[in-house]
């Protein structure tokens, strides 16, 4: 016969167990420094720029 287990604690294993696992795929969701978000954001500037620069007309006008 094998020796009982403790069902709650076994719970409790498996929900921290959980925990730490959204933890982890938060941390590389969220987890940029300033200098990273900076960069990103700059990056996503430029190359916006760089589209709305080859634009024929302005996307108000119409013709």
């Amino acid at each position: 016969m094998s020796d009982p287990v403790n069902l709650n604690k076994f719970r409790k294993a498996k929900e921290k167990a959980g925990k730490e696992q959204r933890a982890k795929e938060n941390r590389a969701k969220f987890g940029r420094t300033k200098a990273e978000k900076t960069l990103d954001q700059a990056r996503t500037e430029k190359l916006k720029k760089l589209t709305d620069a080859h634009r024929r007309q302005d996307p108000g006008k119409e013709g």
